[in-house]
């Protein structure tokens, strides 16, 4: 396959071009950053001190000679992506998070033209989390207050993370409720007592801290943790290379990780 990485020259775009260039069925075809980057001209491989023959670029026609773009920039960079890969029958993983409904509505309206996964986390390791939380959630359905905590890296823009809101959308879709119906996003001064039935989040940022998942089923006389934490966004990286193998004979269609996994 025939792999684009946008967001080539940022810390999430090094480990997805190391993951590429490590399978030998991949090939890296075009590198994209922001217009303006410093970037741009470099051999995408430059860092690694390898001669990949790829030159990172800001025209998105380079889209045209790949098969697949995987993209975790920013919302904004992401949709105008998302033009250049319909526009060019390219497929697309993506892992950007913090869309509107606007952008998730664009998302449905192109993947009726090309094959696209949309996951908030590509780690199959948290994947795997979402179906113990479906689970727990079933049995754990009365009786217990549920916090969603997620902490990750000073620089992380969109709060709570998208995992997070993955994770209280699990719990709600388990007990029948939608998740904006039944979340609390924030506590300050004199909130009076916890409603039943609600789901909170606690958020931190600070440090390089890649990405720390909790969520609390507080019952009377216990409380059950189900955690996931991320040491390195190589596991990212190399959930994104499997969805990206997922959609190789797929035409159009959205998918998420659960549907790449089998879950």
């Amino acid at each position: 396959m025939r792999i684009a990485i946008a967001g080539a020259s940022g810390r999430m775009g090094h480990m997805l071009i190391e993951a590429v260039l490590n399978h030998a069925d991949l090939t890296l075809s075009a590198a994209l950053a922001r217009t303006g980057s410093a970037a741009i001209g470099q051999d995408a491989g430059a860092f690694l001190g390898r001669d990949t023959g790829v030159v990172i670029t800001d025209q998105l026609d380079a889209l045209a000679d790949a098969d697949c773009l995987i993209d975790f920039t920013r919302p904004e960079a992401t949709l105008q992506h998302l033009e250049a890969c319909v526009r060019h029958g390219t497929h697309m993983v993506i892992g950007t998070t913090g869309f509107d409904q606007a952008g998730r509505a664009a998302i449905e309206v192109a993947a009726q033209k090309t094959a696209i996964v949309f996951a908030p986390n590509m780690s199959v390791g948290v994947n795997a989390t979402l179906k113990l939380l479906d689970v727990a959630a079933r049995i754990l359905n009365s009786g217990y207050d549920v916090e969603v905590f997620e902490a990750h890296h000073r620089n992380k823009v969109d709060a709570p993370s998208g995992t997070a809101l993955k994770m209280g959308e699990t719990v709600a879709s388990a007990w029948n409720v939608a998740l904006p119906d039944v979340a609390t996003w924030e506590r300050h001064g004199d909130t009076g007592p916890r409603k039943p039935g609600t789901i909170g989040f606690s958020v931190v940022r600070g440090g390089d801290i890649v990405g720390d998942h909790t969520v609390y089923f507080c019952g009377t006389g216990e409380r059950i943790e189900i955690t996931h934490r991320s040491n390195s966004r190589s596991t990212y990286a190399e959930g994104a290379v499997r969805a990206a193998r997922f959609l190789q004979n797929r035409r159009s269609g959205l998918f998420d990780m659960q549907a790449v996994l089998g879950l």
